[in-house]
């Protein structure tokens, strides 16, 4: 996560049973069988981060954030984790899996990222990502708007490729048994302004970073109710909040 945004590892943590299952999904892609060293690139707090020494006892596990709240919340885990910028972070020599989850959507120029990171991996070498695919629904563009009104920029389309950009990428550098696919979870949220909820602990932290109190407060009150209306309540009180997500998987193939 970038080095820039202020993150609260509670808040964050608020969804963490839906947050979590495209992690499981996207681990459960990777094909590799006794790594020596995983790295959990961009690992929050390091509730996932457990997840790959469950799948992979026999290996080393680390992992590093660029927010020193998250790196903390990680080592109270019990987890290896140090605080480094995924932008210029380099593998080991011993690195066999990396795992992105939810992280490069914050980096410009990701794809070229993870394209020095498929030539950095060794032969047999496993590389694992997945970024949310939403820029385009209602609840961020609304909150962009609210929030250019506010003089802060939010990301756009651009922020992240199509799968199919993505598995180009990875074929290019050197990829094989390439994996890339879409998911769009059906979530069921509970509460006052969920979706709302949902945005403050990741897309709106830049808002909330660049406004005082006060002026924060007058964005979530104009932004509050265009969410309830583009994310009506159902009959029961709660609220679907439909969230697309990318997905990629690759294997580095033997080199000559």
């Amino acid at each position: 996560m970038t080095s820039t945004t202020t993150w609260d590892p509670a808040l964050y943590l608020d969804f963490d049973d839906l947050r979590s299952r495209p992690f499981a999904d996207l681990l459960a892609r990777v094909g590799a069988r006794d790594p020596r060293h995983v790295v959990d690139a961009g690992c929050g707090p390091g509730h996932l981060t457990t997840l790959l020494s469950s799948r992979w006892p026999g290996a080393r596990v680390s992992a590093f954030d660029s927010s020193p709240a998250m790196v903390a919340a990680a080592r109270e885990r019990g987890i290896e984790a140090a605080t480094a910028d995924v932008e210029t972070w380099v593998p080991d020599d011993d690195v066999d899996v990396i795992v992105t989850n939810a992280v490069l959507q914050w980096v410009p120029g990701h794809r070229d990222l993870l394209r020095r990171w498929v030539e950095a991996l060794p032969d047999g070498g496993w590389i694992a990502m997945q970024v949310p695919g939403n820029f385009t629904a209602p609840s961020h563009e609304l909150a962009r708007d609210a929030a250019d009104r506010f003089g802060v920029p939010l990301r756009d389309a651009a922020t992240v490729a199509e799968p199919a950009d993505y598995a180009d990428d990875l074929t290019a550098a050197g990829a094989a048994a390439v994996d890339v696919w879409e998911t769009t979870y059906l979530q069921r949220l509970t509460g006052e302004d969920p979706v709302l909820h949902w945005i403050s602990g990741t897309a709106l932290r830049p808002v909330r970073d660049a406004l005082s109190d006060e002026a924060y407060a007058t964005f979530t009150t104009d932004l509050a109710p265009r969410l309830r209306e583009a994310y009506p309540q159902a009959a029961d009180g709660s609220t679907w909040f439909p969230f697309r997500r990318i997905f990629a998987v690759a294997r580095v193939e033997t080199r000559s």
